[in-house]
Parts: structure tokens; C-alpha cells; sequence
């Protein structure tokens, strides 16, 4: 047995959702009934979301990474690996499975799964907190500025804007105080990029905030993340101490006689306060409701001072760029989007989890060379970008650029980077019904475009899925999305009509078949959809009638079985589990 061996277990939100604090449990239970003082490591989400609980054992300088490793397997790893020496082969991830990590690029997330969250000290080996010794001791302020100017990076939250541009003109703002404020405000359904890097890194978005911080001229920064993140929120607190412990917050940094320090506000969930100024009313103890720009937060912001805002992924990218400089960062991207990407891929797709590429890979390689592909070997319809207030792109652009023009020229945008695969089980009205659900429960109703736009454009694809549209519900639609946009007060309301507006445009078929045919191609929207028996696969089993809730279905014992569509709640339970293919959906 090596002596030197490693054992990390991934602990994020994911892992532990899978079952890895007892995989690290069953680890340390076999550990010690072997008599062997290893410690078992404590590190964030990697990204192979879908391979959870990971295990990866580090022996002889070579890495083996076993997947879904349970309390079983646990003790199998320790000893065969540990004590007998022998790699257990048919637990390690395949090949494929681990070319969605060496296929990636890794900045942002470049200690995540790497690293424990919650020591200091791991992150220092790896280079931390040397670029913020270098803007504070060596650099000045417009030094920072034109690297960050160098670098092209802009802004990961959705928008795309310019991060040099927003902190000089923060820098250039007079008042008598000014802000430094990280939008961990992560909402979109299907995101989850920056939960993971508040997990699994958090002194990189303090390090980050800390040099803007030092570039805007501010003393006081301030992180505002969703309650329902507890994990971030505690590591945020662990990391926040020991970088005071450190010197790295607090007085007199380095030595400089500049002081800095940061606090958290958990928010409470809504997802209108993702959008900057939102943000800020809701930080003031106010109702989170948007105001009209300008003046910009830059100008007039937290408490009426300057104010700069960046998401996690943003300030994350910072000290990688102040330590390897602004050309590092641009040599990878394309002209106008530079450096890397962070996406989570969800839906149907086989290996869900988080990727980092760069800008200007096609959507078709960051799926399925990344990501494997549509679960089930499925047929691939379409993939929804920067959530609900992205834009569906079908399979014919799957070989668009992932870049914020390309993205943009499709209907959707790049939002944070969430991508939502779907296969052709997924209705795409259906779709559009649910992204609108969300975001009219979520409008602050400030704004009358949004407040009752998005209502009456529910209502009518409400209708549609349940086989009540009417012919000119597409061109009313499309009316009101255009309204909403024009009219909204803030990004929710402008882009909330997007899921419904790309769907018109890529798949109108799908429209026409629910209101012209009250039919679901996808066999997806239940109030569509007949159950029926067919009399030459039925082998009488009477399973069908013994599981249905409601009494639809008769028939006696080795005799074809009938539904009564009447009856038919159209669970689907009739389908489920008969095991001849007799229940016919229609």
C-alpha cells in the first residue's frame, strides 16, 4: 500500500444529495477496521454530477475516480484498493464518462472538486490570494481596470456587459461610499453553476470581490445569496473567517492601509431580485421591485452610493486573469466573447452536471461530445438557454457558436448558462406553459406589461395543452409576447415571453396540431391524450385494472380488458405497467 495515498469524497449539494456523507462514513468505518490512519478528504462538486457519490483515490501520483459509490462499494474500495493494491476496474468511471472532465477548460471552476471548501490553507497551495497581493501591492487601480479590459471578460449573469466598463465607471462615480456586490441570486430552473462554485471555491469569489473591490475604491462588500443555498452560505462564512484570520480581509491589507470586508445577505427566494436593481431594494430592507434606469447602480446604487454588481462566475474568472494576466484569459473565446463558459447541463441528457468550455465550442459538442448525448439514446428535439427568460433552440442550430451574438440571433440568450436538453417526449407548448408559470408567479407586478402580460399569454397557452385554442391564439400570442417585451419595466418582463416566442417560431406545427387537431405530437399534455386497449397484444392479465385508481377498466381474467374513456383520469398507470405494450396512447 501506497503511504502517501489520498482519499477525496465529493461533498457538494450534489454528492450529498446522492448519499456521499455516508459514502465518506462507510470509508472512514473501513479505514479504521483496517487499522489505517488515512483521513478521508473533503472536497466540492467536480462537476460529474451525474456519476455521484465520487470517490477519487489518488495513488502514486495516478487519479482513479470512482462513481456511485455507495456504502457497499465504499468498503469494497478500501479493501481491494486501499489494503490489497488492486484498482476495482468495473467501479471506475468508463472512458467516456471521464472525457466530460478532460474535455473541459477549467477557470472558473478550477479548484471546484479539487480543493476542500473549507480550508483556507488548500487554497493558498494552489495559488490563492496571490493576485490580490499583486492589485494591492503592485498594481494601481487603472492597472486592474485595463487587465480586466485586456481579458474581454464580461459578464456571466445573462446581460453580457462589459466587466471593465462597469467598474471604471464605478471608479469614476463620486459619493461618499461605494459597494462591491456579488448577485449569488442564482434563479433559473436547471441552474446551478453558482451554487457549486460558492460550494466548492468559495475564496475565489472573495479573492474577486476583494480586487474589484481595491479597482472601484471601496471598503465594504456584501454577497447576496438565496437562502435555499445553506451550503454556500455556510462555507461562505467559513471561508469569510479565515481570510480575516489571514489578513486577507479586515484592516490594513498587505500591509497597504486599505481596509475591506464582506457580509451575506440571505435573500428569500424571489427571482425578480436576481435583476440588479431588485437586488439593491431588497439589500435596503425594501420590497424587491426594479426602478428605472439611469441612473445605473454604478452612479447610484446600494444606499444611494456607487455601486458595482457581478455574478459569482464573473468575480470567480478575476484572480485567475490578475495572476496570468488578460491575454491568458482572451487567448481562448472568440473576438467578441472571450474565455470561458460555465454551463449546467439538465434534462435529458446523459451526464448532467456542470461543464466549462470556451467561448465559441458549438452547441452540438458541449451536448454530445460533452455531454454524451440525449438520455436513452433519444431522438434530440431542443435545448432551452438562459432559462426563463431564454429561448428554446432546435436540432438544426445545434451547430451554432455558443457565443452572446450567436445565442442572442437564435431567440435565446446565454443567461448564466443553464441548458435544458429535450427530447422529443417533450411538448414544446407545454414547455413554453410551464417557463410562464414561473416567471408570472415570480413578476414583482410593478409594471403593468409584465403584470398582465404574462397572465393573459398563461392563459392562452393554458388553454391550449388542454385542447381549448382557438385559431387565433398563435397570432395573439405573439402580439402580446412583443407587448411584454416592449412595455416591461425590467429584463423579467422584457424577456419572459421568450420561451413562448422562440417555440412559435421553431416549432408552430406543434401549435396548429393542439388547437387544429387536439392532439400532442409528444403525447406530453394529459387532457390530449385517449388510453386504449389493444385487443391483439392484451394477454388478460388484469394488471391494468388492478392498478388503475379510479375503476376505468374492465374485463375478465385471461379476456381482452376495455377502458372506459369516460372514467379515464389518464394517469397513465395503465401504460406503466403493462408488460405487453397493450395500452395504446393516442
Amino acid at each position: 500500500m501506497n503511504a502517501d495515498i489520498r482519499i477525496k469524497v465529493g461533498l457538494g449539494s450534489c454528492g450529498m444529495a446522492a448519499g456521499a456523507q455516508k459514502t465518506k462514513a462507510a470509508l472512514d468505518a473501513a479505514l479504521s477496521a483496517a487499522g489505517l490512519n488515512i483521513r478521508t478528504e473533503r472536497t466540492g462538486c467536480i462537476g460529474l454530477c451525474f456519476a455521484e457519490p465520487l470517490v477519487e483515490i489518488i495513488d502514486g501520483g495516478q487519479s482513479y475516480f470512482y462513481g456511485r459509490v455507495d456504502e457497499a462499494k465504499a468498503q469494497q474500495i478500501v479493501q481491494q484498493h486501499i489494503v490489497g493494491g488492486k484498482v476495482q476496474q468495473e467501479l471506475l468511471l468508463a472512458e467516456d464518462e471521464l472525457g466530460f472532465l478532460t474535455r473541459q477548460t477549467r477557470i472558473a471552476l478550477r479548484n471546484c472538486g479539487v480543493i476542500d471548501p473549507e480550508s483556507i490553507g488548500h487554497y493558498i497551495e494552489r495559488g490563492g490570494y496571490q493576485a490580490l497581493k499583486r492589485a494591492v501591492c503592485e498594481m494601481k487601480p487603472e492597472d486592474i481596470i485595463e487587465e480586466i479590459k485586456t481579458s474581454g471578460l464580461r459578464g456571466r449573469g445573462g446581460a453580457g456587459f462589459p466587466t471593465w466598463f462597469k467598474w471604471n465607471a464605478c471608479r469614476n462615480a463620486s459619493g461618499d461610499e461605494k459597494y462591491i456586490i456579488c448577485n449569488a441570486d442564482e434563479g433559473d430552473p436547471g441552474a446551478f453553476m453558482d451554487r457549486s462554485v460558492l460550494e466548492s471555491d468559495p475564496h475565489a469569489v472573495l479573492e474577486g470581490m476583494a480586487i474589484a473591490a481595491r479597482a472601484i475604491g471601496c471598503h465594504q462588500g456584501v454577497i447576496y445569496v438565496r437562502a435555499e443555498y445553506p451550503l454556500s452560505i455556510e462555507r461562505l462564512e467559513i471561508a469569510m473567517k479565515a481570510a480575516r484570520e489571514h489578513g486577507f480581509l479586515g484592516q490594513n491589507i498587505f500591509g497597504s492601509g486599505w481596509d475591506f470586508d464582506i457580509y451575506i445577505k440571505a435573500g428569500a427566494g424571489a427571482f425578480v431580485c436576481g435583476e440588479e436593481t431588485a437586488l439593491l431594494a431588497s439589500l435596503e430592507g425594501k420590497r424587491g421591485m426594479p426602478r428605472l434606469k439611469p441612473p445605473f447602480p454604478a452612479q447610484k446604487g446600494f444606499w444611494q452610493q456607487p455601486s458595482n454588481i457581478n455574478n459569482v462566475e464573473t468575480l470567480a474568472n478575476v484572480a485567475w486573469i490578475i495572476r496570468h494576466g488578460g491575454a491568458a484569459f482572451a487567448a481562448y473565446g472568440t473576438d467578441g466573447s472571450k474565455g470561458t463558459k460555465v454551463f449546467a447541463l439538465a434534462g435529458k441528457i446523459k451526464r448532467g452536471g456542470l461543464v466549462e468550455v470556451p467561448m465559441g465550442l458549438t452547441l452540438r459538442e458541449v451536448i454530445f461530445n460533452i455531454g454524451g448525448g440525449v438520455k436513452g439514446d433519444g431522438v434530440f428535439k431542443a435545448v432551452q438557454m438562459g432559462g426563463p427568460s431564454g429561448g428554446c433552440i432546435p436540432a438544426d442550430l445545434l451547430d451554432t457558436p455558443i457565443d452572446y451574438e450567436s445565442i442572442a440571433a437564435t431567440g435565446a440568450i446565454m443567461g448564466s448558462g443553464g441548458m435544458i436538453i429535450m427530447d422529443d417526449t417533450t411538448c414544446m407548448v407545454d414547455m413554453a406553459r410551464f417557463f410562464l408559470d414561473f416567471t408570472q408567479k415570480e413578476s414583482c407586478g410593478k409594471c403593468v406589461a409584465c403584470r398582465i402580460g404574462t397572465k393573459r399569454m398563461l392563459e392562452i397557452l393554458t388553454r391550449i395543452t388542454r385542447g381549448e385554442g382557438k385559431p387565433d391564439d398563435i397570432e395573439l400570442l405573439r402580439q402580446l409576447g412583443e407587448y411584454t417585451k416592449v412595455g416591461s419595466l425590467c429584463g423579467l418582463g422584457a424577456s419572459a415571453p421568450n420561451p413562448a416566442l422562440s417555440t412559435l417560431r421553431y416549432f408552430p406545427e406543434e401549435y396548429e396540431s393542439h388547437i387544429a387537431g387536439h392532439s400532442c405530437p409528444a403525447k406530453s399534455c394529459r387532457d390530449l391524450l385517449t388510453y386504449h386497449i389493444s385487443p391483439d397484444k392484451c394477454r388478460g392479465c388484469s394488471l391494468c385494472a388492478r392498478k388503475c385508481p379510479v375503476g376505468a377498466i374492465d374485463g375478465e381474467l385471461r379476456e381482452i380488458f376495455v377502458i372506459d374513456e369516460a372514467k379515464c383520469i389518464k394517469c397513465g398507470n395503465c401504460a406503466a405497467v403493462c408488460r405487453f405494450g397493450a395500452v395504446e396512447v393516442k
